[in-house]
């Protein structure tokens, strides 16, 4: 396929040339990936070769010749992470397909649609519909499926390096089967802006299919460097806050800057901060996603109109919708992740061929050196990743249940077609019968009771037991599983929305007190019916909402890097000189972590033992090494009182010194003491509550009522010690046990990072080492607000500065 006329002449109309890789998705003749930066026209090459086939199609006007009124068929599918998204696609798509004299529909489909038009859809399907993961799920699931998508052509997969991140990419790649299986000619193309193994997300996106891998010109390189300060970062702390002036100026310079922050809770505290120091009142705007959506949606309209000069983000803005005036991006505190970090570089200056401009801020000195690191690797072009692993079973669970849903299946014909979604290319036969028979009956502790038996085999085929349970089943798709979150509104009838807080931040509060929310200081008048009914209060000192959605840990990658920049005094040149001198008074005090070299400290302080182990294996995994090491140390009498981790490095406190942490790191040892530890951990039953809910255990949602996360948490404590008791080879207890040792434990991390470190050497020293001395101000740490309580943070951490040798540097 070239680029017929009308599109030549229309491209010459906009003043463009397409790109080359625009041209070779149109030639593609089987399932592409194409792997372009940011701005490099990824969504219009990804709809160009569906546009010129409609285009094609259509008769002298403009209407497709097999339809009548514009009718004829689903021709393209198009899927993204985030709702946002396809509306924004929506708009963009309306302006060629107006200007090419096309009568085609476009439309899209996701949770905010309403049911009249997804009704509609389901017998008449426009010929382009943009969706979501979950939605796709959803209409998979009903009997009409087969007419719907049994004429789709293409399908388009949008930032597919994000959705293979989660399970939600699992739940996609089992539509896809789907929907290979109900039009065998569809040809499917990725478009992804970050990847570290295009082969890998080729095998993730296609199976064992052949992909055709498009390779953009990844373009300059960007404009990237630490952002100047006046004053030097702290040793300890997340916030970023004493960069504000600086980060000011730099707004003040752009037309547009988008400031990201790893967190929510940080991203409220930091725009509060950052308010309180705008004496122009420049406009600057708040974007995270417990935000109520209609605020959201206000600052993506004033962003797209170019009405903010900044706007303090999470997440949130790193995917979606481009706005060509940001001009500079600020990322506060460390990546975490090349990739994120790449990622967000690209939302400045959306234009090919044009660099993009960017500047990091640490939060404190060791984050000095990981920024370093992740410039260092984004001149490289090096990104990071993980492996991933086999496609997740609970979710496999969900999609049987929904398969279902759609009509009677035979067992033999479902497997065959599951093992043709890249995940669960791997897929055994026994996995998937014990998948089926979970779905069926529950599994053999829960068989007994009616309302797991929903599955029933007749004729050959597996039956709904009860078809009125399909709405049930509806009402719980999707793979995010979340904390459940209660509205807050200003007080008063109609009060406006201002966003969401966790249930379990909400049972906190009393009336009277006050929290942070949105970037405002509100008082918490009532409780009630799931919202929290608030009143400004500016005046107030705030809580600080905090949300589960965790730190994100550091790379494996990163953590690397960050390790090799530490251990070779060599290459400390490119380290500020306050970070240059705080590392050579550490190698002369007590030693530097390098690469092979597994260090560890102990040294008494104020009347307590302390133990430091430089792991850089990341947080996650350092948390787990220390509930487990805090047990080894319980067993050898040290009296251990507490611990705290880092994405760098463990620190435990106890009554006896650590004398040798040989015994202490035994992997055998570590792994025995895991399998007891997570047996009663709240770590598991939160990760058998997610998985259960997930593979249809728990239903969170019932016709006319919905749990609340209390209710959740408490059923399926019960289920869980249930299982355990009468049924330890449970299919959700094995899933939960290797989510779990993936996700918030990650002991994999912990085994690798003793095995990458052949060399241990342990130093006994007479007090605080400089390297575990920012560590020592996180103990206990809250955070920290207005002058006075900084202040008397600054003169703590003087007085541990000097007793570590670092007087000159603070």
């Amino acid at each position: 396929m070239i680029l017929p006329p009308l599109f030549h002449d229309w491209f010459a109309r906009q003043g463009w040339q397409p790109h080359p890789h625009q041209l070779a998705l149109l030639a593609a003749q089987g399932d592409s990936l194409l792997i372009a930066p940011t701005g490099g026209g990824k969504t219009l090459a990804g709809f160009l070769p569906s546009l010129v086939e409609l285009a094609q199609a259509a008769g002298p006007d403009g209407y497709l010749e097999n339809g009548e009124s514009g009718r004829g068929g689903l021709h393209t599918l198009y899927v993204s992470p985030l709702k946002a998204l396809t509306a924004d696609i929506r708009r963009n798509l309306a302006r060629p397909v107006a200007e090419l004299g096309l009568a085609i529909r476009v439309e899209d489909r996701t949770g905010d649609t309403g049911q009249t038009q997804r009704r509609r859809q389901r017998v008449d399907p426009p010929h382009v519909l943009l969706t979501t993961p979950e939605s796709l799920a959803l209409m998979l699931s009903y009997p009409e499926a087969p007419a719907i998508f049994g004429g789709l052509r293409r399908v388009v997969l949008d930032e597919l390096h994000a959705l293979a991140e989660s399970k939600r990419g699992d739940q996609l790649m089992l539509g896809l089967a789907r929907l290979r299986r109900l039009s065998p000619a569809l040809r499917v193309t990725g478009l992804s802006a970050t990847v570290e193994d295009p082969q890998a997300l080729a095998g993730f996106m296609a199976g064992a299919r052949p992909v055709e891998i498009v390779e953009a010109d990844p373009g300059p390189d960007p404009d990237i460097a630490m952002l100047a300060t006046a004053r030097p970062a702290p040793w300890a702390g997340s916030g970023g806050r004493y960069a504000i002036p600086e980060v000011l100026e730099a707004v003040k310079a752009a037309r547009t800057t988008i400031i990201f922050i790893n967190t929510r809770a940080q991203a409220e505290v930091f725009f509060q901060a950052l308010w309180a120091a705008n004496e122009e009142n420049l406009p600057i705007g708040l974007h995270h996603g417990s935000l109520a959506r209609e605020q959201r949606a206000r600052v993506e309209a004033a962003m797209a109109a170019g009405a903010l000069r900044a706007v303090v983000a999470t997440g949130s803005l790193d995917l979606g919708i481009d706005w060509g005036a940001v001009d500079l991006v600020i990322q506060i505190g460390a990546p975490k992740n090349v990739k994120r970090l790449v990622q967000r570089i690209g939302r400045a200056n959306h234009r090919y061929n044009a660099p993009s401009k960017a500047r990091i801020v640490p939060a404190n000195r060791f984050e000095q050196i990981e920024c370093i690191a992740a410039l260092e690797a984004v001149r490289a072009r090096a990104l990071d990743g993980d492996p991933r692993g086999p496609g997740p079973l609970d979710v496999l669970c969900q999609h049987i249940l929904l398969t279902a849903c759609a009509g009677p299946f035979e067992a033999d014909a479902l497997y065959a077609e599951v093992v043709t979604a890249g995940p669960y290319r791997g897929l055994s036969r026994p996995d998937f019968d014990a998948c089926l028979d979970f779905a069926a009956t529950g599994g053999y502790a829960l068989r007994a009771y009616d309302r797991w038996q929903r599955l029933m085999l007749k004729g050959g085929l597996w039956h709904l037991r009860d078809p009125r349970a399909t709405k049930l089943l509806r009402m719980n798709v999707g793979t995010i599983v979340e904390a459940e979150m209660l509205k807050v509104r200003l007080r008063g009838r109609g009060g406006a929305p201002l966003g969401e807080v966790e249930e379990s931040f909400a049972s906190s509060l009393v009336p009277g007190d006050s929290f942070l929310i949105g970037g405002s200081v509100v008082r918490m008048d009532a409780l009630r019916e799931m919202v929290v009914e608030v009143t400004p209060d500016p005046r107030r000192e705030p809580k600080i909402a905090v949300y589960s959605g965790l730190k994100p840990a550091m790379s494996t990658q990163l953590a690397h890097r960050v390790l090799a920049l530490i251990g070779d005094p060599a290459r400390h040149a490119v380290l500020p000189p306050d970070t240059r001198d705080w590392l050579a008074l550490q190698a002369r005090f007590s030693r530097l972590p390098r690469p092979g070299l597994l260090l560890s400290e102990s040294f008494p302080h104020a009347g307590r033992n302390y133990f430091a182990l430089y792991g850089f294996a990341g947080r996650h995994a350092l948390q787990t090494l220390g509930l487990l090491v805090t047990r080894e140390m319980e067993g050898e009498g040290l009296g251990p009182l507490g611990f705290l981790s880092t994405d760098y490095a463990l620190l435990a406190w106890s009554l006896d010194p650590v004398l040798d942490p040989d015994p202490l790191l035994d992997v055998s040892r570590l792994r025995a003491g895991l399998g007891d530890w997570l047996g009663e951990n709240a770590v598991m039953k939160r990760t058998f509550r997610n998985v259960a809910t997930v593979a249809g255990l728990i239903q969170r949602n019932s016709p006319g009522l919905r749990k609340s996360g209390r209710q959740a948490t408490f059923s399926s404590d019960i289920l869980y010690d249930t299982l355990r008791r009468y049924d330890p080879g449970h299919l959700m207890l094995r899933v939960t046990a290797e989510e779990a040792g993936r996700g918030l434990v990650d002991f994999g991390r912990v085994e690798e990072m003793l095995a990458r470190s052949p060399l241990r050497e342990h130093r006994m020293l007479d007090r605080v080492s400089p390297l575990a001395a920012p560590m020592m101000l996180e103990r206990g740490r809250v955070p920290i607000r207005g002058e006075g309580h900084e202040r008397l943070a600054r003169i703590e951490a003087e007085a541990l500065m000097r007793e570590a040798g670092l007087e000159a540097l603070t």
